[in-house]
C-alpha cells in the first residue's frame, strides 16, 4: 500500500512526546511516546479500526505536563516497543485496514504540522531511521478546516476542541483515553467537512522535501527577511547537508544554506538558512538550542540582506560552475600555486571522477590572476565525494592538501572575498569631522574604573549604558572604552571610567553576572593604570598584571600618558607627514617650519570619535592606543604641516604619496628584494631611503619586528 498526494483515503494521526504538549510539541527535543491512528475512506465515509500504540523512548523520564495530560508512566512505557518496530507495525496495520476498505493509497491528516515536521522527521533523522514516502505529504486539518469555514478562528489559534465546537460537535475528554478522543473528534470533523454544505475534497496536501537542493544565489534576488534564520554554534566541519539534516522536516529553499566564513576564510560556526516561507522559518526558530551531535545550536532571526551578503554573487564564472544542479561540492585548500587542472585531476584519481572533467574545477584567484591555493570541485554523487574526502591531507607536489565539504554559498563567499581584495593595500581616505575636545584615559592606582568581561560580540555602547542602568549617570565623559582584538573586532571586554572609586565598587557589586542579551557579564573593579595596561596589549587576570609587549618589566609600573607627539594646528595629519622629505624639498620645508614653531603650543591630539579605534590590542603606544596605519586622520592646514616638521621629537615634512606596510617579510629580505617586489609601481625614484629611516620614537609606533614602511 502506498501514500499518495491525492488519494481516496486519509489516515488520521495523533501523537504525543515525553515533554511539551500542544503548541510547543517538539520544541524541547523530547522523544515520541504515543501514536494513535485510524483510516478514513473519504468517499464511502467508512472507517477502519482505531489503533493506539505506545512507543518506548530512550529516555523514559516524563515531564510533569506529560504525566498530567497523557496519564502515562515510565513503567508502562518500558514495556512498549521502540520507534523502529512501532513504525513497522504501523505500516502493516494501515495496509490491512486499507485492504479491508478496498483502497490502496492514503495520505496522513494531522492536527497541525508539529507532529510530522517537528517530531517524527527530526527523531527519525537522529536515530537514522528511514521513513516511508507516506511521511512526506500530509493534510493539515486546521488549514483544511479554515478553508472550509473562512469565518472560523485563524489557523494558528485553532485546536481540536475549537474546531469541534464551531461545527457543533460535542467532545467529552473524560470518556476516552488520551489520544483516542482526539482521533475520534478529528474523524467527526472530517465527515462534517465532507458534507454537501462544504466543498472540501482534500486535494492540496502539505509536502516535506526529501532532500536539500543546492544551487547558486544572485545578489539581484529578493530575499524575504521573514524566511531567514541564523544558526550559531555549528561544528566547524559541518556541511550544508548536516545543517539540512538538523532542520529535517522543514523545507529549506533551493541553495538556502550559507555557511559563514571568518576573516581568514575559515568557517566560523555560523550559517544563514533561508526557508521557503515564513511558516517554516517560525518552526525553525522553535529548534533553538536543539542538538547537533553533542553541541547545542542557537537559532535566531536574520534578514534577507544578511543572507545575500553571504550567499549572493555576480560572477558569471561562478554561475556557470554552479549551474550543474544536484552536485556535491568539495573545497580543496593549500594547492601549490603552480598546480594545473591536470595535476588536480591526477591527485583525485579515477576512483572519484570530477563532473565534466576540467569544467568541474574552479580555481580561486586574486584580481590580478594569481592563484590563492584554493579550488572547488564538483562530484556527481555522494560516493565520489566520499572517495575524494579520503585524500584529506595527502601530498600534491610538496604540499599536503586539505579537503572539505562545501556549499554553493561558500563558493560565492570565497570568490567575493578574494576578488574584492586590493592588489596593494592603501590607507583609508581621511575623515574630516569637527575635532572633539581632547580627553585622556585615566592613569593611577585609584580603583575608579570597572571592567566588563564576557560581553556579547554584538553589544554596543547603548547596550552597555542600558546594562548599567542608573549607574550611567556616574560615568565620566568619554569613559566607555570597547576593547578590540587583533582583527579589529569586539573582544567581549570593555572598561568604564566612573566618577569615584565608591561608584565603581557599587557598580561592580550590583551588575556582576547580570544578563546582557543571552549572556551573563562579569564586572570587576579596577584602576586606571590596570585599564591602560590591558588597552595597550597587557593582560590582567587572577595571576596578576602582565605589561604590554612594548614595555620591559622594570619600567611598566611608571607607565603614564605620553606627552604630545604632534603640535596643535597639525592635529593628526595624513600618513605622508610621517615620511622623510625628498632631498629637493628639505631645505625649504625646514625654513618654513622654523617660522611657525615659536607660536605652536604642545598639545596631544587624538583620532576623531567617528574612528572608534582607540582601544586596540595591536597598538603599543600611550593614550589612546591607535594604529596610524588603520585610522583616517583630520587633514591639517599647510602651515601646520610646516610646524609639524619643526618638532624635534618626530620628523614630519610634507611629501606626496602613501604609506604601505609590509607584513610577513622573510627575515633575510633586503632593500633589493623590496624594490623588486614593487617593480611597476611608482616610488621615490632617486631616494632609496624611501625605505624609511625613523627615529626611535616613530619606529616604536610604526614598526613591529621585521616590518618595513615603504614609500
Amino acid at each position: 500500500m502506498t501514500a499518495s498526494s491525492h488519494s481516496d483515503s486519509v489516515v488520521v494521526l495523533f501523537g504525543a512526546t515525553a515533554g511539551a504538549y500542544g503548541a510547543k510539541l517538539g520544541s524541547d527535543e523530547r522523544e515520541l511516546i504515543l501514536l494513535v491512528w485510524q483510516v478514513v475512506d473519504l468517499h464511502s465515509k467508512k472507517v477502519g479500526t482505531l489503533h493506539k500504540c505506545l512507543v518506548k523512548a530512550d529516555n523514559l523520564e516524563l515531564s510533569d505536563q506529560c504525566r498530567e495530560v497523557t496519564g502515562l508512566s515510565p513503567e508502562g512505557l518500558s514495556k512498549a516497543e521502540p520507534l523502529d518496530r512501532v513504525l513497522l507495525q504501523f505500516s502493516q496495520l494501515v495496509s490491512s485496514d486499507l485492504k479491508a476498505l478496498g483502497r490502496n493509497s492514503y495520505t496522513f491528516c494531522t492536527d497541525g504540522q508539529l507532529l510530522i515536521r517537528q517530531v517524527l522527521h527530526p527523531e527519525a533523522s537522529k536515530k537514522n531511521l528511514l521513513l516511508s514516502d507516506s511521511f512526506y505529504s500530509f493534510y493539515d486539518l486546521r488549514k483544511e478546516f479554515h478553508n472550509s469555514y473562512p469565518n472560523s478562528a485563524s489557523v494558528k489559534d485553532q485546536s481540536i476542541q475549537s474546531m469541534a465546537e464551531y461545527i457543533g460537535i460535542s467532545v467529552d475528554e473524560t470518556e476516552e483515553d488520551f489520544g483516542v478522543w482526539q482521533v475520534k473528534a478529528m474523524v467527526a470533523i472530517i465527515f462534517n467537512m465532507l458534507s454537501d454544505t462544504c466543498d472540501q475534497t482534500f486535494t492540496d496536501p502539505e509536502t516535506v522535501k526529501y532532500k536539500y537542493e543546492t544551487g547558486p544565489c544572485s545578489k539581484s534576488e529578493t530575499v524575504d527577511s521573514e524566511t531567514v534564520i541564523r544558526a550559531r554554534g555549528l561544528p566547524w566541519q559541518s556541511s550544508d547537508q548536516d545543517i539540512a539534516r538538523f532542520f529535517k522536516g522543514l523545507n529549506i529553499a533551493k541553495g538556502g544554506v550559507a555557511l559563514c566564513l571568518n576573516a581568514q576564510g575559515r568557517r566560523n560556526g555560523e550559517a544563514l538558512v533561508r526557508f521557503v516561507n515564513p511558516e517554516q522559518r517560525d518552526l525553525a526558530l522553535e529548534r533553538h538550542k536543539h542538538h547537533m551531535g553533542s553541541r547545542y545550536i542557537e537559532v535566531y532571526k536574520a534578514t534577507g540582506e544578511e543572507f545575500l551578503k553571504i550567499a549572493g554573487g555576480t560572477s558569471n564564472e561562478v554561475a556557470q560552475f554552479l549551474s550543474k544542479e544536484n552536485q556535491v561540492i568539495i573545497r580543496m585548500r593549500g594547492l601549490p600555486f603552480t598546480a594545473t587542472p591536470e595535476d588536480v585531476l591526477g591527485f583525485l584519481g579515477p576512483e572519484c571522477p570530477v563532473t565534466g572533467g576540467k569544467e568541474g574545477l574552479l580555481f580561486v584567484k586574486y584580481p590580478d590572476g594569481r592563484p590563492t591555493g584554493d579550488a572547488f570541485v564538483l562530484f556527481a554523487c555522494e560516493e565520489y565525494a566520499q572517495n575524494a574526502l579520503k585524500k584529506h591531507k595527502e601530498i600534491l607536489g610538496k604540499r599536503y592538501i586539505e579537503l572539505f565539504r562545501s556549499t554553493a554559498a561558500e563558493v560565492q563567499q570565497v570568490l567575493n572575498r578574494y576578488m574584492s581584495t586590493p592588489l596593494i593595500p592603501t590607507l583609508p581616505a581621511p575623515i574630516i569631522p569637527v575635532i572633539p575636545p581632547p580627553y585622556t584615559i585615566a592613569a593611577g592606582s585609584v580603583r575608579d574604573c570597572v571592567r566588563l568581561r564576557g560581553l556579547p560580540y554584538t553589544a554596543g555602547i547603548d547596550d552597555i549604558l542600558e546594562f548599567m542602568g542608573d549607574a550611567t549617570a556616574d560615568i565620566k565623559p568619554h569613559g566607555v572604552h570597547m576593547v578590540l582584538n587583533q582583527q579589529g573586532r569586539p573582544s567581549g571586554d570593555a572598561f568604564i571610567q566612573m566618577k569615584s572609586s565608591d561608584r565603581a565598587f557599587l557598580v561592580a557589586q550590583k551588575c556582576h553576572k547580570k544578563m546582557m542579551k543571552d549572556r551573563y557579564v562579569e564586572v570587576f573593579q579596577c584602576s586606571g593604570e590596570e585599564m591602560n595596561f590591558v588597552l595597550m596589549g597587557g593582560t590582567l587576570n587572577r595571576s596578576g598584571l602582565s605589561p604590554p609587549p612594548c614595555l620591559s618589566p622594570p619600567g611598566y609600573a611608571a607607565f603614564q600618558t605620553a606627552a604630545a607627539v604632534i603640535p596643535a594646528e597639525a592635529a593628526i595629519y595624513q600618513s605622508q607627514a610621517l615620511l622623510p622629505p625628498s632631498r629637493n624639498q628639505q631645505a625649504s620645508a625646514v625654513a618654513a617650519a622654523a617660522a611657525a614653531a615659536a607660536a605652536t603650543p604642545t598639545v596631544t591630539y587624538y583620532p576623531t570619535q567617528a574612528a572608534q579605534l582607540y582601544m586596540n590590542y595591536t597598538a603599543y603606544y600611550p593614550s589612546p592606543p591607535v594604529s596610524p596605519t588603520t585610522v583616517g586622520y583630520i587633514t591639517a592646514p599647510p602651515a601646520a604641516v610646516a610646524a609639524a616638521a619643526s618638532a624635534a621629537h618626530t620628523p614630519m615634512l610634507p611629501q606626496p604619496g602613501a604609506l604601505v606596510r609590509m607584513q610577513g617579510l622573510p627575515y633575510n629580505a633586503g632593500m633589493k628584494e623590496i624594490l623588486s617586489f614593487f617593480q611597476g609601481y611608482q616610488y621615490a625614484p632617486d631616494d632609496y631611503s624611501g625605505l624609511v629611516q625613523l627615529n626611535d620614537q616613530a619606529r616604536s609606533v610604526l614598526q613591529a619586528p621585521k616590518e618595513w614602511v615603504c614609500l
